[in-house]
């Protein structure tokens, strides 16, 4: 199966109100081609999922810019104040998750999972509207799956079926976002033969991803 794409051909697959996950710690290992991909497709009321919406010019920040974002899900904004601002006007609508319960939320979805149960997030905010589950005598909060239309990743090595490697911090939510979400897309950095990845330091195998962006 053919899985590198140029990124005129991913845009075909677009839709306005898709979801997607995109992978990245503020900047760091955001697949920038595809966020340009994006922009450039003129989609619209999409749903985003990510820890965070970087800076207002760079990574997935840019689509909070281009008011490309109808609702989001993320552990914090801080850094991007337009994120921020379309909140505070009703244009923008923000699910805030604690870190931890985003990428278990995640890893619940790509497992089949019916949720994850936390305390985190009890007496404050983030319970408001979720079930309440006592086991063993303590108060839990259900936390629900996230899924997505698409898992957009930037993999700092991978060969040429979409076997992929991700260095230091970079693999933050990126493997994660891989099993819960219909199609995978990524930019590889350093592309190597098939075989050259031992199969012990792939952290996502080639089966789950769909496209590798050119």
């Amino acid at each position: 199966m053919k899985k590198s794409i140029t990124v005129d051909e991913l845009k075909k697959h677009f839709f306005d109100g898709m979801t997607i996950m995109v992978g990245g710690f503020l900047n760091n290992s955001s697949p920038a081609h595809i966020i340009d991909a994006i922009i450039e497709s003129g989609v619209k009321d999409i749903t985003l999922i990510a820890n965070d919406t970087s800076y207002p010019d760079r990574g997935c920040g840019r689509l909070i810019e281009k008011k490309l974002v109808k609702k989001l899900i993320a552990s914090h904004i801080g850094t991007n104040p337009l994120t921020g601002q379309q909140m505070n006007e009703g244009s923008l609508e923000v699910e805030f998750s604690p870190q931890g319960t985003l990428a278990e939320r995640i890893r619940a979805a790509g497992a089949g999972l019916g949720g994850v149960l936390t305390r985190t997030g009890l007496a404050t905010d983030v319970e408001k509207g979720k079930e309440k589950i006592v086991v063993d005598g303590k108060e839990y909060l259900l936390e629900k799956p996230l899924h997505a239309d698409f898992a957009f990743l930037q993999a700092q090595e991978g060969d040429e079926i979409g076997n992929l490697v991700f260095k230091g911090t970079a693999q933050n939510f990126q493997p994660l976002m891989a099993m819960a979400a219909d199609k995978v897309a990524v930019e590889i950095e350093h592309k190597v033969p098939v075989g050259a990845i031992s199969p012990e330091a792939v952290h996502v195998p080639s089966i789950l991803v769909t496209w590798i962006v050119e």
